[in-house]
C-alpha cells in the first residue's frame, strides 16, 4: 500500500492516508506496526462522521528512515505537526507506543488534542520488565533480528485472526527489509516511555482506555489498564480473548470508544 499523502518534516517525510469528513482524528501505530493496522476501524470511524488520518512511523512503511530521533517525543512533535497541516484540533487514537506520543502531544499542547482513545497503551515502562526488554534488544542484535520480531509480532494477535491478517503480517515484514528501516526499527525499539508517564499528570483531555485482556506485554493486562485509567481519571475497557492490537481485532469496541469520547457527537 502506498501513500499519496506526505507530511514533510526537518529530517524526512511521514507517509499518511486521509479519509472522510469531519472532526479530525489522526491514528498512530506502534513499534514495528503499521498504518494499515487501522484498516478495520478507519471505515467505522468515517461511517461515524469523522475524518480519519492513518500514519506510518518514522522508518516504517512509506516513511523515511532518516530521522535521529524514533521515541515518543519525537512522535509527538510528528502528531502535532501533522494535526497543524490537516487543521485541528484532532482526537488522538495511540496504539502501544502510539499512547505514550498521544500523551506528549495532549500535555505539549492542550488547545490541539480533543480527547484521546489509548490502545494496548504505552505510557510508562513495563514494570519489573527490565529482563524481557534486555532480551528483545539482545535478540533484535542477532542475524535473526527479524525472524525475532516477527516471531513476537505472532504472539501479539492471539485467538481469532482478523481478516487479512497473513496479507498484512507479510507486510510488516517487508518493511523490515526496506532500506534503512531495520536500523531505524532497531533505534525505536529503545524508546523510553518515561518522558510519557512523567507528562501523564498534566492531561486534561477526555480519556478511555482499551486493552486486549490476551495482550502479553503485560504480567497482568487489567492491572496495568485500570493504573493508566487511575492516573489519567479515564474510563478503562478491557476486551476478551483479544492482544496487543484490539484496533484490529475488535474494532467495533475501539470505535465506540472514540464516539464516548467524542460525546457522542461526531459532527
Amino acid at each position: 500500500m502506498r501513500s499519496n499523502h506526505f507530511l514533510r518534516r526537518p529530517e524526512g517525510r511521514l507517509a499518511y492516508d486521509l479519509d472522510g469528513e469531519g472532526p479530525l482524528v489522526v491514528c498512530l501505530p506502534g513499534m514495528g506496526e503499521l498504518r494499515s493496522s487501522y484498516r478495520h476501524l478507519t471505515p467505522l470511524l468515517v461511517d461515524a462522521g469523522f475524518r480519519v488520518a492513518t500514519v506510518d512511523l518514522r522508518g516504517h512503511g512509506d516513511s523515511d528512515a532518516t530521522f535521529s530521533a524514533y521515541d515518543d517525543v519525537a512522535l509527538a512533535s510528528d502528531t502535532l505537526a501533522l494535526i497543524d497541516e490537516l487543521g485541528g484540533p484532532a482526537y488522538l487514537l495511540g496504539n502501544s507506543m502510539g499512547a505514550g506520543a498521544s500523551v506528549i502531544a495532549a500535555a505539549d499542547r492542550p488547545e490541539a488534542i480533543q480527547g484521546l482513545v489509548l490502545i494496548g497503551p504505552f505510557v510508562r515502562n513495563p514494570p519489573g520488565g527490565m529482563l524481557g526488554t534486555l532480551m528483545l534488544r539482545l535478540a533484535l542484535l542477532r542475524p535473526w533480528g527479524r525472524a525475532a520480531f516477527m516471531w513476537f509480532y505472532s504472539k501479539w494477535t492471539p485467538g481469532a485472526k482478523p481478516e487479512g491478517y497473513d496479507e498484512h503480517t507479510a507486510a510488516v515484514a517487508e518493511n523490515l527489509h526496506r532500506p534503512g528501516h531495520w536500523k531505524a526499527f532497531v533505534r525505536t525499539s529503545r524508546t523510553s516511555h518515561a518522558p510519557a508517564e512523567a507528562r501523564l499528570g498534566e492531561v486534561r483531555a477526555p480519556t478511555i482506555v482499551v486493552m486486549g485482556a490476551d495482550d502479553i506485554d503485560w504480567k497482568d493486562p487489567a492491572v496495568e489498564a485500570a493504573w493508566v485509567g487511575q492516573r489519567l481519571d479515564a474510563k478503562v475497557v478491557m476486551v476478551s480473548e483479544v492482544g496487543h492490537y484490539p484496533q484490529a481485532q475488535a474494532p467495533e469496541q475501539v470505535a465506540d470508544a472514540l464516539v464516548q469520547v467524542a460525546g457522542g457527537r461526531s459532527a
